[in-house]
């Protein structure tokens, strides 16, 4: 299991994902599970991956190997005019690998099914999110539905809803998602740390901001004791009920 979130703000999109995997009760690793690909003064794309692990390094693989030259290989993520193109792109190689491990085609309960998130802008366009499911399909991001999550989501996201604000800054951003992903850890051994951070500002293709956020970053430590302090204080502030 794992847990990605995407994030559309105003000032431009946030991704982060956990980078736990596991074979069992006592079998954890890290992984990599956000990738992304700039180029200088034209594009960002960024990925974030949950499923079989096999499947969507074979998936990333694949789309690496094909952007390596761009002139030979095709299609290539570098190729794409437009941010749909891309998801349109990652929906298939997506389903090719599935399809690959799988040829009855992906099921509910499919040991090889995977989903990702997919997110940047190319010059021209607007920044933008996708959502791409098993099938190969996708959605995009809205104004209803401003941010997306993959994996272990149920833990993490009632503090995106209660929260979000499309108007809040980067550093804000990151704070309400260190919550989030937060209770996800402490909810669910499958989900861990480090975490794998990438900002990407509107219109801006000369690098984004990455980092990856250790159990021992201090910022981190800060927000998780605080956050269940200030639970706890909320809690005994509330009225008692009498029955």
């Amino acid at each position: 299991m794992t847990y990605c979130v995407g994030m559309r703000l105003n000032a431009g999109l946030v991704f982060m994902s956990d980078t736990r995997t596991n074979a069992g009760v006592d079998n954890f690793s890290t992984t990599r599970k956000l990738f992304n690909w700039v180029v200088e003064g034209e594009r960002s794309i960024t990925i974030m991956t949950a499923g079989n692990l096999a499947t969507t390094q074979a998936m990333i693989s694949l789309l690496e190997e094909r952007s390596v030259a761009t002139e030979d290989r095709d299609p290539s993520i570098l190729r794409q005019d437009t941010m749909f193109q891309v998801a349109r792109l990652v929906g298939e190689t997506l389903k090719e690998v599935i399809a690959y491990s799988n040829p009855n085609g992906p099921t509910a309960n499919d040991q090889f099914s995977a989903s990702a998130i997919v997110g940047g802008q190319i010059k021209g366009g607007k920044p933008t999110i996708f959502l791409i499911y098993p099938q190969g399909n996708f959605i995009e991001i809205s104004d209803d539905t401003p941010f997306f999550q993959i994996g272990e989501t149920k833990y993490g996201k009632p503090i995106l809803v209660r929260a979000y604000d499309a108007d809040m800054p980067f550093d804000e951003a990151v704070k309400l998602l260190l919550v989030s992903f937060d209770s996800t850890v402490k909810s669910n051994l499958s989900c861990g740390l480090p975490f794998d951070l990438m900002i990407h500002e509107n219109d801006r293709f000369n690098g984004d901001r990455t980092a990856r956020i250790e159990d021992s970053d201090p910022v981190y430590q800060a927000i998780s004791s605080g956050w269940g302090d200030a639970l706890r204080a909320a809690f005994q502030a509330l009225p008692t009920y009498k029955i």
